[in-house]
């Protein structure tokens, strides 16, 4: 049975009410472990967090049956130390077996001998249970917990700002040709190792055929770059003899396809073959037509990886910056520094999304009574909704105002709003340098749930760094007095 937090301390085993920080550490690991230790030793709010967890996970297991499994209270710490150190798997698992206060945090002893480990595979497999609806349950919570620290009134209303970065995944630059060859390759690779398990000769000489095929390859991609008189002629000419090997090898594929159908293999790597090879012909079609038939493909029949075939394309005209490879991630950030909410934009635009992130964000706080956002957030739809939905709108119009536009974005209420919209690129910026600037994992659930567990880590070093602030403040009222005293 799986439990959140095992209530009875082992022998040995550290209280993580008594884990004492370096208050001079300017590093983020003490702040994030401080506020994860807050979360921890303040009643209502663990209860809050174990509730989620409970209800999320545990609640769709039997108590009676099964072993017990990782608990739910290091998962979280584990997921949260990952983005927020902007690591990969491998440094994290060095970080749970050896570093002494992320070990406490976990739950084990620093005075005596504890030799549990963990092991690589377990992390990944046990830090992927938490979804994204588990964490944005979380995340709200531990924005409650920071206004309240706050001492934020609760009918104080807040004031949001709104705006979208793109969050990069880990691809190559695509070109229809080398697209062609990833997905090639792992046709080739993935029947050659059906073959070998189901005694099938057909690709007995995959290695021979992978060679021919990346020759060809690599004379297409380099007559895409020559500056010869025949340069045309030339590019034409690789590029079939490339797209003539790869239907080759395609119609080899779908035959061997048919036999291990025929024999009963298992059915989703025969999908998983299946859906390489949909790729493969969708490239070799594109390449065709926009070599030989010197067609131009629309942006919307293109896929950007096969690996990773969520991944956009998007030009926001930043300078130097000219397009980026991922997917825009929109973000709510109230005047206190915390983030509100989050929204993974899939095929979406800004003005698409500014009506369904306040009315999100409402459903959470309903105090949040304005918010700002930059002019690609406009539209006159936008304008009159969000004018329904807050009291106001601080949304800059494009092109043109009229006189009354004039007036309104003239008022210094307006202005004031204007000036510290761009506060929010300060946790935009925080976000891309814990973690949030590239996602390394695999397939749009994973995309998202990183982006969860990003957000809800920021806002867990937060609150960490908000309880250095009041520690240190508190110090020095303290100095004070007792100078004050002896004076």
């Amino acid at each position: 049975m799986r439990q959140v937090q095992n209530p009875q301390l082992q022998f040995g085993q550290t209280d993580i009410t008594e884990i004492k920080f370096d208050p001079k550490s300017r590093d983020d690991v003490p702040q994030l472990l401080k506020g994860l230790q807050y979360i921890y030793i303040t009643p209502e709010v663990r209860e809050q967090v174990f509730t989620i967890l409970e209800e999320s996970i545990v609640g769709k297991t039997n108590p009676r049956l099964g072993r017990p499994g990782m608990e739910l209270w290091k998962i979280l710490v584990m997921g949260v130390l990952r983005i927020n150190l902007n690591c990969d798997y491998d440094r994290l698992h060095e970080l749970v077996n050896q570093h002494r206060t992320i070990r406490a945090m976990l739950g084990h002893g620093v005075n005596w001998e504890d030799l549990t480990e963990y092991h690589l595979q377990t992390i990944k497999d046990n830090v992927s249970l938490l979804t994204p609806e588990i964490l944005d349950k979380i995340n709200t919570v531990v924005v409650e917990t920071g206004h309240k620290l706050l001492k934020k009134n609760e009918e104080a209303s807040l004031e949001g700002r709104c705006d979208s970065f793109v969050v990069e995944t880990a691809v190559h630059y695509p070109t229809d040709i080398s697209l062609l060859w990833d997905a090639m390759r792992k046709v080739i690779n993935q029947l050659a190792d059906m073959g070998e398990n189901y005694h099938l000769s057909d690709w007995r000489q995959h290695r021979h055929n992978l060679k021919s095929l990346k020759k060809c390859f690599n004379q297409a991609r380099q007559s895409n770059q020559s500056k010869a008189k025949n340069a045309d002629d030339k590019k034409r000419e690789t590029h079939i003899n490339y797209l003539n090997k790869a239907q080759w090898f395609i119609d080899k594929a779908e035959l061997t396809l048919d036999k291990l159908k025929a024999i009963a293999a298992p059915i989703w790597l025969l999908r998983n073959i299946a859906n390489n090879l949909s790729h493969a012909k969708r490239q070799v079609s594109q390449i065709h037509r926009r070599v030989v038939e010197d067609e131009k493909v629309p942006a919307d029949e293109k896929v950007y990886s096969i690996f990773q075939p969520h991944t956009e394309w998007v030009s926001k005209g930043k300078a130097g910056v000219p397009v980026e490879l991922g997917i825009k991630v929109c973000v709510m950030e109230c005047q206190h520094g915390f983030i509100l909410h989050h929204r993974v934009m899939e095929k979406e635009q800004d003005v698409d999304v500014a009506i369904v992130m306040i009315r999100a964000t409402k459903a959470k706080f309903p105090e949040l009574n304005q918010c700002s956002f930059d002019k690609g957030f406009h539209s006159p739809e936008n304008q009159l909704k969000l004018a329904e939905e807050l009291n106001r709108v601080v949304l800059p119009k494009k092109g043109r105002l009229s006189k009354k536009e004039t007036e309104r974005e003239n008022d210094e209420a307006f202005k004031k709003a204007r000036k510290q919209h761009s506060a929010v690129e300060s946790a935009i910026n925080a976000l891309e340098v814990h973690g949030l600037d590239r996602c390394p994992d695999s397939g749009i659930n994973g995309f998202r749930r990183y982006v969860s567990f990003a957000v809800l880590a920021r806002n867990i070093q937060k609150l960490g760094a908000l309880l250095y602030k009041q520690e240190k403040e508190e110090q020095y009222r303290q100095a004070k007095r007792i100078r004050k005293k002896a004076a």
